[in-house]
């Protein structure tokens, strides 16, 4: 078995994350984690720390590979509204299908277990949620010098409700709902913030 000399730590990371995406962090054993990544205990240990450090690691590793780029794009789109709609109907797609489908999102679980309680873990979950919904924001914002909502909607408080909405996707795509019924969801959520014509 390999030695902490003799192992890649970034490949044997996202290994890691993988385990704590696809089983949860209370359902995965560091026994998993010797078995999936091939790495003994004490060569783990070495390099990251305990169980609740790599769970650290890959929930830091997860962001920077897979939020962050995502809240990114959405952000500088450019687009208004129609980012918004396809920000959601790429999150569906994501989640439904592929090699990482009915995964759901490793930050988004975080929320519904008990590793929350760290106090590093909540001040990531906090800054992704802030992630969200600036990018949610700014793209709102964007649709609104478009003439792409519809009278009254105010963007900070509808970029917060759409956070929340990504996150029930990310939940019950984990737990099996079918891409067509989240969809049509999201439109229904969508639907009152435009303006007539604005998504078409």
């Amino acid at each position: 078995m390999a030695d902490v000399k003799h192992f890649d730590p970034d490949a044997t990371l996202e290994t890691v994350l993988r385990l704590f995406w696809q089983r949860g962090a209370a359902s995965t054993g560091v026994q998993d984690i010797v078995t999936a990544t091939g790495v003994n205990r004490s060569s783990l240990y070495a390099t990251f720390g305990d169980k609740q450090a790599l769970y650290r690691a890959a929930l830091n590793r997860y962001t920077d590979l897979h939020s962050r780029p995502a809240f990114r794009h959405l952000a500088e789109d450019g687009r208004g509204l129609p980012a918004v709609v396809a920000f959601f109907d790429s999150l569906i797609e994501v989640r439904c299908s592929g090699p990482y489908a009915r995964w759901g999102c490793l930050v988004v679980n975080a929320h519904a277990g008990a590793e929350n309680g760290d106090p590093e873990v909540r001040a990531l979950l906090d800054a992704h949620h802030e992630w969200l919904r600036e990018a949610l924001h700014t793209a709102l914002l964007g649709a609104a010098e478009r003439g792409q909502l519809a009278p009254g909607v105010d963007p900070a408080s509808a970029a917060g409700v759409l956070a929340l909405l990504a996150y029930g996707v990310n939940l019950r795509s984990r737990a099996g709902a079918d891409a067509t019924d989240l969809t049509d969801s999201v439109r229904a959520a969508l639907a009152p913030l435009a303006a007539p014509t604005a998504c078409s």
